[in-house]
Parts: structure tokens; sequence; C-alpha cells
């Protein structure tokens, strides 16, 4: 899988596939089974760290786990979490972007918009893929005062659609939209020529993630509402993976039920 493809896919309708994984026998399992990109979360630091949020994620953590993922992969387009603190400026931002390359990552992501023009900009100059993310940034939870929908509002609607189109315009190839109403995502989507990889953002997105934990229904603490457990009702692991794929492939996932 590589860019170029998952821009075919936004132009043709299909949808992209994307999960979270941490090790390489996960990895390789959603690989295998045709997973189109896999994220290595900064998410590890609730789900395999069992913190409250990701903020005590460093640097380190990312490059372990991203060396291990790319292990696993053969096909899949892998992407890595920039964690809290590692791009607060441009210099430190292309530095530690190398080094999650360097771990294996053909793409690195990371939370914001026009407060990290620099950053995204000397990536760019520096031909390092970027995946954007807005809407709920699980790093700024605190300022954002928890974990609450972004863009209800004409004012928080617009700045995520500006961000959107400056982040477009500064070489981001991707975009992650999440816990904003669906027919928000369907307007960003529709008016950017990148794909949008949804999470709790409805199903008009050009793809969707979910955290592996809650796809298979390990996580035992609070459910999003976007989430979906698909191993309960597919036997196995390969069952659920495959019926994860399938739901979005012909748009069965998400329903307005896991969509705000």
């Amino acid at each position: 899988m590589t860019l170029s493809e998952l821009k075919i896919f936004k132009q043709t309708g299909e949808k992209i596939t994307c999960l979270t994984a941490y090790d390489a026998s996960f990895a390789q399992l959603f690989d295998e089974c045709g997973v189109d990109t896999i994220l290595v979360g900064d998410s590890l630091g609730n789900v395999i760290q069992g913190g409250e949020n990701t903020l005590s994620v460093t640097m380190e953590d990312m490059i372990y786990h991203t060396q291990s993922v790319a292990k696993g992969i053969q096909d899949s387009l892998l992407i890595a979490d920039m964690p809290y603190q590692s791009y607060t400026n441009a210099e430190q931002t292309l530095v530690n972007a190398q080094r999650l390359i360097n771990a294996g990552a053909q793409m690195v992501k990371f939370e914001g918009g026009r407060e990290h023009k620099n950053s995204f900009e000397i990536l760019q100059v520096n031909n390092i893929p970027v995946c954007g993310h807005l809407g709920l940034q699980p790093q700024s939870v605190i300022e954002m005062g928890g974990y609450k929908i972004q863009g209800k509002d004409e004012v928080g609607a617009k700045r995520i659609i500006d961000d959107a189109l400056a982040l477009e315009a500064w070489g981001v190839q991707v975009l992650v939209l999440e816990c904003v109403p669906a027919s928000l995502a369907k307007q960003i989507s529709q008016m950017l020529s990148i794909p949008t990889i949804g999470i709790g953002a409805g199903v008009d997105c050009d793809g969707q993630v979910l955290v592996s934990y809650d796809m298979l229904g390990i996580n035992t603490g609070y459910m999003p509402k976007f989430v979906k457990n698909f191993l309960k009702d597919n036997g196995d692991i390969k069952g659920a993976i495959t019926a994860f794929i399938s739901a979005i492939k012909i748009q069965e996932f998400p329903t307005d039920q896991h969509s705000y």
C-alpha cells in the first residue's frame, strides 16, 4: 500500500481501513488480513501502559513500538504517531520525525492545525509524509476540558475547516478527523483532495480507524460511542479483522449509532 494508492482509493470511492498496532504479532495479523494502513498510535499510553491519557508516552516508546510493528508488516502502509511535546518547534519536529522514519514508519502523524505551521512546512520541504489530526486531539485533552465532541458550533466548525485546508496546502497527505459531527466530516472530506480517515466522524470520511483493542473488545474501561466490538459475533480474531474490513468497505460501519 502506497500513498498514491490511498489517493486513488479516495478518487474511486473505495474506503480505507486502518487499525492501531503496537507489536509485530498483531501487525502481521492485520497485514495478512489486508488492513490498508496500520497506525502505531500513542494510544499505547492507554492500552499498553495503562495510563489515563497519552501524555506520558515518549519518543523512545514510539520508536520501540514502531520498530516492532515494522517487522510484522509486508503490505500495509505504516504510520507512526509523534507523541506529546515531540513537535514543539520545527527543528525538533524534523529530528523526531526522521527518527520514526528510520524506525520503519512510512508516514508520521501529529495533532493540531495552524499553530504548527512551521512543523508542517519543514517536513514538507524534507519530503517526510505527514498525516494530520484534527477534531478531538487526545494530546490536548486537558486544554479541551476532556474528551468532548469538537466542531459542534459554527465557530468550532470553521476553525477545523480552515485548519484542514491549511494542512493540505502545507503538504499533509492524509487527515484523521476524530469526534466531529458526521455532517462536518463529510463537508471536509468533500473539500479536500487528500483522504480523510475518521474515528467517531461518520461514514462519509474516506476511511475509518479504530484502536485495535477496542475493535476486539479487549478494553474493559469506558467505550466511546464510535467503538464497535467486532470480535463478539465473528468467532476469532481473524474473523473480527475480516469483518471490520468488510464493514468499512461496504459502508456498514460506522452507522448512525456510532456517529455524532
